[in-house]
């Protein structure tokens, strides 16, 4: 059973009864059984669950302390035989001190205990009265087993822990433990300690740490869910980690406060999973946190491991915690059940009309903001664009029309050029010719099949051999135009090509693969189809028109239109015939699979992995299999195109420059990729 990097983890928030540490245990152990039926490999219960976080002057009393180690006792026990890691909330004495700890246990043994940090001491909290700081293990005022060692600069503590002797077991106690689970390492802090400047989580990960668990109880007043969402959401985020969050709710006094039961799982910044808050009821949350991603991400950014301003290391800070080996992940079946959404368009806005309109805006002014910058800086006459009547010559007369408002030049410098060629089809022919005088540019036509034929002739090439030659020398015959057009009118060629072309290589080296500007360079086709939807419909009036025809409408009848380079010529009935995802594949698919291997550095296994949980109601794995064979064939053979592209600007987080995001040799193997397919 493979796991493909990934790990089940699950927040749960049992129903308590303060003081009741009986009843409280029983509710733990019926959510771990919940979280074994459902194949978990960690579960995080909230802060001080075993006993009741709001025990207040109780914590005072022996008998509570004693009746809570029993019970977590019980839940060390009843863990045996499982596969599960749980970790739990509970005072811990030690020293003649009470500490606010979380105690993490597997398979019948406490593997270590973590003392919280920075004990509240505001309003209606006061756990300074009851309990003593976790500090005490970093600062040397309890005894420490762990030995000292010149770094060559200073003395550093090495481990920062102390062993305690808990529940009939020996085990470390410190806040600088690191616990490792499957391929997984996770370390813990609890409540308060997310909420100060420097968080204990931000220098858990730089040790090493890739999940980091919360247990909390954080109670409920106006608005502070939110602050409190976006608190883990950025934590996750800059710490490129997991964040499981876990806290109160239904049982704990409402003497003064409320506790709803928030709890949030979070990777990378994106919530994966959310507790419903005041409920009445023990819940349970899970998701499936890709360990591995987060491993890519982190080996990327070398800034990860820079913690300080002078260069210091994370190496520095890892001497200072202690590794606890918890033992081997639950046998998870993802394949049966997947605790995630895994989207099909990755590179598509998703959310609320809002959230949509910022981000396209937000594409368009990049792309328009880099154009008019060029534009300007090499004080072009004009901008000289070949218009097909397809999705990327629109989106790139789009967004160089708004570059010329932004400039304040006129629309006429656009100087827009169809060249119909041997495939051309009426309907893109008129829906270039009726965008163009709907959007007020200059509009040029000069036919290549004239040219094209002597080309032939010249070379001795059997015009009726629809071959690669065929079709390239009109794409070179077009992309020559254009460049003599821009140097007769003191202009630039504004590329079109997108970026999924440049990934799949779908593109003619010295023709439509080169240009001046490349506005689309980093703006895969699924986006570009969207964009020109979006802006369709949302930035033109029924005023702008030609005839009977509105902007709006021939967009989106260029939005509708398959997808071809029209080089072959048309059917009888002057229909294309030369449809480019029959022969590349679907670019939804070629999309999802750039996303996932360039972002994420994902294997061709993992990736059709996922392609089966975000299409496989649409399409077989056969068929996914095939496709992904030749996405990796393509990819890895065609950098040679790549190596030596225009300038464009960077739209998201994928991109092909050979300048900036991605530099690989033009002469590199697929056999790697393409074996582990077979």
């Amino acid at each position: 059973m493979k796991d493909y990097g990934y790990i089940r983890v699950a927040a749960a928030s049992p129903r308590v009864r303060v003081a009741d540490v009986g009843f409280n245990r029983n509710e733990i152990c019926t959510l771990i059984d919940e979280a074994v039926s459902r194949e978990v490999s960690l579960i995080v219960f909230p802060e001080l669950c075993v006993t009741g976080y709001t025990c207040a002057d109780l914590f005072g009393s022996n008998l509570l302390i004693d009746k809570a180690e029993s019970a977590v006792a019980a839940i060390r026990e009843y863990t045996r035989g499982k596969e599960v890691t749980v970790v739990a909330g509970a005072p811990v004495r030690y020293n003649d001190k009470l500490y606010n700890c979380a105690v993490v246990i597997r398979n019948g043994q406490v593997k270590g205990i973590v003392p919280k940090i920075y004990l509240p001491n505001y309003n209606e909290f006061y756990e300074a009265r009851w309990f003593a700081s976790g500090a005490d293990f970093l600062s040397g005022n309890v005894h420490n087993e762990g030995r000292f060692i010149d770094d060559g600069k200073n003395f550093v503590r090495e481990g920062f822990c102390a062993e305690i002797r808990y529940c009939g077991c020996r085990c470390n106690i410190s806040p600088n433990l690191l616990f490792t689970v499957g391929e997984a390492t996770f370390a813990i802090e609890i409540c308060e300690d997310l909420w100060t400047p420097l968080p204990p989580s931000s220098f858990h990960c730089v040790a090493g740490a890739q999940l980091i668990v919360n247990l909390s109880a954080s109670n409920e007043v106006l608005l502070k869910h939110t602050y409190r969402k976006n608190l883990v959401c950025e934590q996750s985020a800059h710490t490129l980690s997991g964040y499981i969050y876990c806290s109160s709710g239904y049982g704990e006094s409402t003497q003064d406060l409320v506790f709803g039961g928030s709890s949030l799982i979070y990777e990378n910044g994106t919530l994966m999973a959310e507790m419903e808050r005041f409920r009445s009821d023990s819940q349970i949350i899970v998701a499936d946190l890709d360990v591995e991603k987060l491993t890519i991400l982190r080996q990327k950014q070398s800034s990860f491991y820079y913690v300080t301003p002078d260069g210091t290391r994370a190496s520095t800070y890892a001497q200072m915690y202690s590794r606890v080996q918890v033992g081997t992940g639950a046998s998870t079946d993802f394949e049966k059940a997947f605790h995630r959404y895994i989207e099909p368009h990755p590179f598509v806005p998703a959310g609320d009309p809002e959230h949509i309109r910022e981000r396209c805006e937000e594409i368009f002014n990049i792309q328009v903001q880099g154009l008019a910058t060029r534009l300007e800086h090499v004080n072009a006459k004009s901008a000289v664009i070949g218009i097909s009547g397809g999705l990327d010559s629109t989106l790139a007369l789009l967004v160089t029309v708004m570059a010329f408002d932004r400039l304040g030049w006129s629309r006429e410098r656009v100087i827009g050029v169809t060249m119909p060629g041997l495939g051309t089809t009426e309907r893109t022919h008129t829906n270039a010719d009726d965008l163009m005088a709907a959007l007020g540019v200059t509009a040029r036509e000069i036919s290549v099949v004239p040219a094209v034929e002597q080309h032939f002739r010249d070379i001795g090439h059997d015009a009726s051999v629809h071959d690669t030659t065929y079709e390239n020398a009109q794409a070179r015959e077009r992309t020559q135009l254009l460049m003599d057009i821009s140097n007769a009118t003191g202009g630039i060629v504004v590329g079109t090509g997108d970026l999924s072309e440049l990934a799949l290589g779908w593109c003619t080296y010295n023709g439509d693969h080169m240009s001046m500007y490349a506005v689309n360079m980093s703006v895969p086709k699924t986006l570009v189809k969207y964009l020109c939807r979006w802006v369709g419909e949302t930035r033109f009036t029924p005023d702008d028109r030609v005839g009977d025809r509105t902007a709006r409408d021939i967009i989106l009848d260029i939005v509708d239109t398959p997808i071809s380079p029209e080089l072959i010529p048309a059917d009888d009935q002057g229909q294309i015939t030369q449809l480019t995802e029959d022969l590349v594949g679907p670019y939804e698919l070629n999309d999802f699979f750039l996303y996932h291997a360039f972002r994420f550095g994902c294997s061709p296994r993992k990736i059709l992995f996922l392609a089966r949980k975000a299409f496989g109601d649409r399409y077989d794995e056969k068929t996914l299999k095939g496709w992904l064979y030749q996405f990796f064939k393509r990819f890895i053979g065609q950098q040679f195109k790549r190596s030596c592209l225009p300038d464009g600007p960077k739209v998201g987080s994928v991109t092909l420059s050979p300048r900036g995001d991605w530099r690989m040799p033009s002469d590199a193997k697929w056999a790697l990729f393409l074996d582990e397919l077979q």
